[in-house]
């Protein structure tokens, strides 16, 4: 792969003619919204986020590692037309990476057919060799996924990672929502935005879905959280109470005669379905690290036992590995015999000597990232950095070359943000969340994660980013030009407001 010059950003609330249809309401209410109104409302929106406890935690840093995550009061505007084409790519993608998991745990058809690397796969540490043979309940082994997305232009969407283990980040897109309609009420009178509120309940369906043949009609659910002391633990108390389900801890669990059940006041409760937010790692004792104390020893036993299912599967980190992404686009030629309608970044591996030898030339144009990294960590984003900090993944990559991959640097679309100096633009990136049990359904939106540092491309909360609400319109406005009433409102605005956002 040859070096490539970065081009401008893509800035999607202005086009060279104007600015853009999906954003002219927006550009409306900033334009009659005095600063000291806005910045009022963002006070309000702390006050709020504070008052429900919305953290998250930042770890490896002295003092209180609880902080708010900053919201931005400005939404992210994404068209009927352009959120249609992405949804198919993120189903496709979906559908391949859930075959690509069945494959690999299984006949391994893909391996022998020369497409992936053998070694990359099944000497991969987050390959599960105790999934070997087994087909998990109605053959789903990523029921959430969070595929993140960045945009390039007007029909341009690069997909930077798919997140098959744990996805977090749902319960600030919920949250961002009910925020702005309690801010900016009068907002939701000009715009009809497809809801984002049914999210727990097509989770909870889903989950359903997919229990084992051998439970009772009416399936019982529980989350499964590390505890308190999980960066994401609010958001797994907030899923459980909105989907009417126990949030558990592993000490609450335990398993007799292959099957699960949950200590209750009234005595055991057998459990079907359990959403876990641990890591495959600390799941089962029995299975895997035997030092763990937030898991339930013998779960792995009930499970491949098929008395409880599990979501997501354990070892579907292997799909999510950044070394196996460069290949996620022949996973869906191979298994649907399909093009690929999202695109990857190009990805170098720096396990291989001539990609090795290219990342070491070109670092300071690159992003080097660890291959199982997350949150913006161990991740050098060359144009923006240091030559000693250059100097320094140059030695970490000649000492451990298959811990690390690069890519060029994208630009990053744009989209206006308020901050300290006022009103402007921002890079953000798109973590929609993708449900998959006997049907796939995907959340109109999703997470807009938001750099809100001055030219900064690092959207991840522990580096210092944002949130945004994402507002996937139901129809197309009209094109530029084209006739809006002299009140500014379009025809939604004739209409209930539960009868267009139904949140």
């Amino acid at each position: 792969m040859q070096p490539r010059e970065t081009p401008p950003a893509f800035d999607e609330m202005h086009a060279a003619t104007g600015v853009r249809p999906a954003y002219a309401q927006i550009e409306r209410w900033l334009a009659g919204t005095s600063p000291e109104a806005l910045g009022l409302k963002r006070r309000e929106a702390e006050l709020l986020f504070r008052r429900l406890g919305i953290t998250f935690a930042v770890y490896g840093e002295g003092g209180d590692p609880e902080r708010l995550i900053p919201f931005d009061l400005i939404p992210r505007i994404i068209g009927r037309g352009e959120w249609d084409r992405l949804a198919r790519g993120l189903e496709q993608r979906v559908r391949a990476l859930n075959l690509f998991l069945q494959d690999v745990y299984g006949k391994r058809e893909i391996l022998r057919a020369g497409r992936i690397p053998e070694q990359l796969v099944l000497g991969n540490p987050v390959y599960r060799p105790i999934m070997e043979g087994f087909v998990p309940p109605a053959g789903v082994y990523t029921h959430v996924s969070g595929i993140d997305v960045v945009r390039t232009g007007p029909d341009e969407f690069h997909v930077l990672e798919d997140n098959c283990r744990t996805p977090s980040g749902v319960s600030y897109m919920l949250e961002n929502r009910e925020a702005m309609m309690r801010l900016f009420p009068e907002l939701f009178t000009t715009h009809r935005i497809a809801p984002v509120g049914r999210y727990p309940e097509e989770l909870l369906e889903t989950l359903k879905a997919v229990a084992p043949r051998t439970c009772p009609a009416d399936p019982r659910v529980v989350l499964l959280t590390p505890g308190a002391y999980n960066s994401a633990y609010y958001e797994h108390c907030f899923l459980a109470d909105e989907m009417g389900v126990e949030a558990v801890e592993g000490a609450d669990l335990f398993v007799r005669d292959d099957v699960v059940y949950m200590r209750t006041t009234t005595g055991p409760q057998r459990v079907d379905v359990i959403y876990r937010r641990i890591d495959d790692d600390y799941l089962d004792p029995e299975a895997f690290l035997p030092e763990s104390m937030l898991g339930v020893a013998g779960l792995m036993r009930a499970y491949r036992a098929g008395n409880v299912a599990l979501a997501n599967a354990p070892g579907a980190g292997i799909a999510d590995d950044k070394a196996i992404y460069p290949y996620v686009p022949e996973m869906v030629r191979f298994y649907l015999s399909e093009e690929p309608l999202l695109s990857n970044v190009p990805t170098y591996l720096c396990d291989r000597e001539a990609d090795r030898a290219y990342v070491l030339e070109h670092i300071h144009e690159l992003v080097v990232k660890l291959t199982h990294g997350s949150g913006g960590y161990g991740m050098l984003i060359g144009p923006h950095s240091t030559k000693a900090q250059c100097e320094e993944f140059t030695a970490r990559i000649k000492a451990k070359p298959a811990e690390y991959i690069a890519q060029p640097t994208l630009a990053l679309s744009t989209v206006p943000t308020l901050v300290e100096a006022g009103i402007a633009p921002r890079h953000v990136d798109l973590r929609p969340f993708i449900l998959t049990g006997k049907e796939v359904r995907i959340i109109p939106g999703g997470l807009t994660r938001v750099a809100l540092r001055d030219g900064s491309l690092v959207v991840n909360s522990s580096q210092g980013g944002g949130t945004k609400d994402t507002w996937v319109l139901q129809d197309d406005p009209p094109a530029a030009g084209a006739a809006v009433p002299q009140d500014g409102r379009t025809p939604a605005a004739t209409q209930s407001q539960s009868q267009r956002q139904g949140d």
